[in-house]
């Protein structure tokens, strides 16, 4: 099993910046991607970056892309979202989320494990 602890959210004025972090514990050897999704309310939840734990490569959404950085530190079991140029249609729960394989990784159904959710808020 693993554990994702989330952190990091806040409430930010638009074109402002904050740092996502989410730590990882338990058998995180077993997760070969590790990834951000986002669910605004009254939508469905959406992929936003991922990045692969071994090689470090990353894709995102091209809702972000050039916006946002997904990063990650083997060492600490962490990743991280760095997040810039906020919009107010960033606001949403994000949520980090590890999977055990490389398939279809931009989908929910893609993980297995996932954190609690940490809450992001822009103002316009």
């Amino acid at each position: 099993q693993v554990q994702l602890v989330e952190s990091g959210g806040g409430l930010v004025q638009a074109g402002g910046s904050l740092r996502l972090s989410c730590v990882a514990s338990g058998t995180t050897g077993t997760t070969t991607i590790m990834g951000w999704f986002r669910q605004a309310p009254g939508k469905e939840r959406e992929f936003v970056a991922r990045i692969r734990r071994s090689s470090g490569g990353t894709y995102y959404a091209d809702s972000v892309k050039g916006r946002f950085t997904i990063s990650i530190d083997n060492a600490k079991n962490t990743v991280y979202l760095q997040m810039s140029s906020l919009k107010s249609e960033d606001t949403a729960v994000y949520y980090c989320a590890a999977s055990r394989t490389i398939l279809r990784p931009s989908l929910p159904t893609a993980y297995d494990y996932w954190g609690q959710g940490t809450q992001v808020t822009v103002s316009s």
